[in-house]
């Protein structure tokens, strides 16, 4: 009669037992002492009790990283909300509603340092259906900018709305801004009367994915001041 072999203890054997067991050490503190693990800092040998303080110094350096970075990025927001809010009281300034569109794009273009920036309305009053911002404007584009919900980020594709740039050779990547004036009083979200246009010719600057939370306070500001033109 033969004898079933005993399957070998596995690492997640072990591993399961002491997890199991945490007085394990308690019981049997001299292996504290006895079990000796390579350094990842350097060739030689320490205690577990070493490598555990090792360990714990890795990991209070990777959080103060964290904290650090969560700083710098709370600093960078703060100076960019200033910035949002000095161009924003801009816009409260101008008397001549037909000044606006320019003024946008230039203030975007200095302010935070976008390379390229354009934009066109339709749907606009008599009295501007024929200026520059009113101009070179599709069905389809019109329908592209109705079906926008949030501003897009990406590639150029080959949009046709990159023709209203000074150097459309030179849109790597953009962020196309869907304008509404200020929302109805049922809180449904008005019609879409304009687009603006980031570009860069810098791939990632506009990426697809990236958040887009200030952008659309760009385009609540924009869609309510150029809400004049209507």
């Amino acid at each position: 009669m033969t004898t079933p072999l005993t399957p070998p203890v596995t690492e997640a054997d072990i591993a399961g037992y002491l997890g199991a067991n945490p007085d394990f050490f308690e019981r049997h503190a001299e292996l504290l002492a006895a079990v000796h693990l390579r350094s990842p800092h350097n060739a030689r040998a320490v205690s577990l009790q070493e490598r555990q303080a090792e360990m714990l110094r890795d990991k209070i350096k990777a959080l103060e990283y964290r904290i650090m970075d969560m700083i710098r990025h709370g600093n960078e927001n703060v100076m960019l909300s200033g910035r949002l809010l000095r161009w924003a009281a801009t816009l409260f300034e101008v008397t001549e509603a037909a000044e606006l569109p320019a003024l946008i794009a230039r203030g975007i273009e200095s302010r935070f340092s976008v390379p390229q920036v354009a934009l066109r309305l339709w749907d606009l009053a008599p009295a501007h259906a024929h200026a520059a911002f009113a101009q070179d404007v599709s069905e389809d584009i019109r329908q592209f900018g109705a079906a926008l919900t949030e501003p897009f980020c990406g590639l150029n594709t080959g949009f046709e709305l990159t023709r209203w740039m000074a150097d459309p050779a030179a849109v790597a990547s953009l962020a196309i801004l869907p304008l509404r004036p200020p929302g109805t009083a049922s809180g449904a979200a008005a019609p879409v009367f304009g687009l603006l246009v980031l570009a860069s010719p810098d791939a990632q600057r506009f990426a697809s994915g990236m958040g887009t939370d200030f952008l659309e306070r760009i385009a609540d500001l924009c869609g309510a001041a150029l809400s004049r033109l209507r």
